[in-house]
């Protein structure tokens, strides 16, 4: 996507992605937590901290009581009261199979659900629940954090924030200035300033949170931010949410005249996330999408998913082509808003970032098969993470491979080679 891209959704482009993309395989190695394993660590850490990078953080939300798929708005706005199946063999079997309730992903306890709080009694619950499935626990934080401990001449700062997980327009909106108001508390305790970088790393739709808030860092005066900040005001104000109005009066100076960061670059590596909302690369630093994937295709295009029916229904419990979250979770779908009031700011909203809505629109788009944003580097990543199993809990449709424990130092060796070259 462009410069100044206001708020567009991203073209879904099939090229090929030429030098942005490169691929790699995850392999046996030194355990974690081994003197082997946290020597390699600290020399990545030692990398980054050379190329300016003083802090990481971990942004995440939940697989548990998360409609994962989005099919709430497929089944509420699609048309499942026409049917679903339009002529297309195996299309009503693979909805199912993503239907929340029948996917095998389970809810949270005690009825939890979003807007999921970022605080510790929350973090502990989802670790409790999930370990490392789709989510950086304490326990992985703080030994990146050891790992990175001995890394010269100043620390990396390791920082865990969990987004409220309401999937869909209005919550990731939402979450966007949450975030933004959070690195810009982090850039002043801290005291960062021009030559610093702040490093995320987002697991799914933590991703599409950043992506909307890359525009809204845009750097020139573009007509959809102060829409997009307005009707988030509006809506603060309608429901009482008196921190998410404050959160709004802090970031809107300052993402105006381009001083939210102090100076510093936020660069952003996003882990399986869907294909939505475009990119304004003009406002942050380096950018780069590592997806799950493992080539199914026969027709040589092997940065593309494969979405045949059936026969995606039949690959998918397995996790045999790699992320299909990642796959599906795509334009059409999305968890609904509770209230009406919150129905109506997200339809506000998503005619501002989204003009693809209903059941053929979303068919249309997974079939797209589209694995990566316009804008970026591009790793596709196989986890190894295929085992045969029809566990979900195993491999939740791939999408939780790039969090587990295993995967810390790859990703991490990853990041240092793709995002901050020695060249560099």
């Amino acid at each position: 996507m462009p410069s100044e891209n206001n708020f567009q959704h991203d073209e879904l482009s099939r090229k090929h992605p030429g030098e942005r993309l490169s691929t790699a395989e995850l392999a046996a190695g030194a355990q974690p937590d081994s003197p082997a394993w946290l020597d390699a660590m600290a020399g990545s850490g030692t990398h980054l901290a050379q190329a300016g990078v003083r802090a990481i953080v971990f942004l995440h939300g939940s697989l548990h009581g998360t409609d994962l798929f989005g099919m709430q708005r497929l089944d509420e706005v699609g048309g499942l009261k026409r049917g679903y199946s339009r002529g297309v063999s195996g299309l009503d079997a693979l909805l199912a199979a993503m239907r929340a309730g029948g996917n095998g992903i389970p809810a949270l306890p005690n009825g939890v659900a979003p807007p999921l709080a970022n605080d510790a009694a929350t973090k502990k619950l989802l670790d409790d629940q999930l370990g490392d499935a789709g989510n950086f626990t304490d326990a992985y934080v703080a030994l990146y954090s050891k790992a990175l401990g001995k890394t010269p001449p100043r620390p990396i700062l390791c920082h865990r924030l969990l987004w409220s997980c309401e999937q869909h327009h209005l919550g990731r909106a939402m979450a966007a200035v949450r975030v933004l108001d959070a690195i810009h508390a982090l850039c002043e305790s801290q005291n960062f300033s021009t030559g610093d970088r702040i490093l995320v790393q987002a697991h799914g739709q933590a991703g599409l949170v950043l992506a909307l808030a890359s525009n809204l860092l845009c750097p020139s005066p573009i007509t959809g931010r102060p829409k997009l900040l307005n009707l988030l005001a509006a809506y603060a104000t309608q429901t009482n949410q008196p921190d998410l109005t404050a959160a709004i009066a802090r970031i809107e100076p300052l993402v105006s005249t381009g001083t939210l960061l102090k100076g510093a670059a936020l660069d952003i590596v996003t882990m399986g996330t869907p294909v939505r909302h475009g990119w304004d690369p003009s406002g942050i630093g380096r950018l780069l999408h590592i997806v799950n994937h493992r080539t199914l295709r026969t027709d040589g295009k092997t940065w593309l998913a494969k979405m045949e029916l059936p026969q995606v229904t039949m690959e998918m419990p397995i996790a045999w082509g790699g992320d299909y979250v990642q796959e599906l979770a795509v334009a059409g779908s999305d968890a609904m808003p509770a209230t009406e009031a919150a129905k109506a700011a997200n339809k506000a909203v998503w005619e501002m970032v989204e003009p693809y809505d209903g059941f053929e629109r979303w068919l249309e788009c997974s079939r797209r098969a589209v694995r990566f944003p316009s804008e970026g580097l591009c790793l596709l990543a196989d986890y190894k993470d295929c085992m045969g199993s029809t566990n979900v809990r195993e491999h939740y449709y791939g999408h939780a491979a790039y969090t587990r424990v295993n995967a810390m130092l790859f990703n991490l060796s990853q990041i240092a080679a793709r995002l901050y070259p020695a060249s560099n």
